[in-house]
């Protein structure tokens, strides 16, 4: 069964999660936006053994510390999809901008397309692209866990900005209703930053997207 701890990083809290398999314990971090020695005390913690970098988007508090954390423990980068290219090539920019430590760009060792699959241990995650927060943004579905790790898409209350470049309002809502609700409304999702909730809970009440 797929296991995760979430690890809140840099200023912006950002939502890193550590996703492992219970019965290898081979485990792969999700946006690791920075912090590095946070994420690391944590793995060590548990007892995993890291091997896989996951990327939903490349928003620097989501993968300022990306290229680093590949550097130190030699992990292959997968993730997103291919429309946040000029993101990545954007990180040194953003990271100056926002006062983050700096950040390198990277090359992905896998670009994921909608309807992919990724693999850690013997847990299968479902990948759905889904654009509107950034163009190449991706989410995480564990059929088996019930758990969706949906980076910027969707908050407990909330929607992800579309106010950046290659943001787009309509297709984020495209990206709820079409992606992420067909999962079910007793799926949890971790969010990008702030509470888990239901897709359920969303569809209730969620002003946003409240009645879709």
């Amino acid at each position: 069964m797929l296991k995760y701890l979430t690890v809140p990083v840099t200023p912006f809290a950002q939502n890193c999660s550590i996703v492992w398999c219970d019965r290898t314990m081979e485990a792969a971090v999700i946006d690791p936006g920075g912090d590095l020695a946070k994420i690391e005390a944590a793995v060590q913690r548990l007892g995993l053994k890291l091997g896989q970098i996951w990327l939903t988007h490349t928003h620097i508090d989501h993968a300022g510390g990306t290229a680093e954390l590949a550097k130190r423990h030699g992990l292959p980068i997968t993730g997103p999809h291919p429309g946040d290219q000029f993101w990545i090539d954007a990180l040194e920019e953003q990271s100056r901008m926002f006062g983050f430590p700096p950040a390198e760009a990277f090359t992905p060792a896998r670009w994921l397309e909608d309807g992919d699959t990724v693999q850690v241990g013997e847990s299968v995650l479902n990948v759905r692209h889904t654009p509107g927060h950034t163009p190449g943004h991706v989410v995480f579905h564990s059929p088996e866990a019930k758990r969706a790790f949906v980076g910027d898409v969707l908050f407990a209350g909330s929607i992800g900005r579309t106010d950046f470049p290659g943001g787009n309002h309509a297709e984020l809502i495209s990206s709820i209703t079409e992606r992420l609700w067909p999962m079910g409304n007793d799926t949890v999702f971790i969010p990008g930053h702030g509470p888990e909730s239901t897709f359920g809970q969303e569809r209730q009440s969620n002003p946003f997207v409240a009645g879709t």
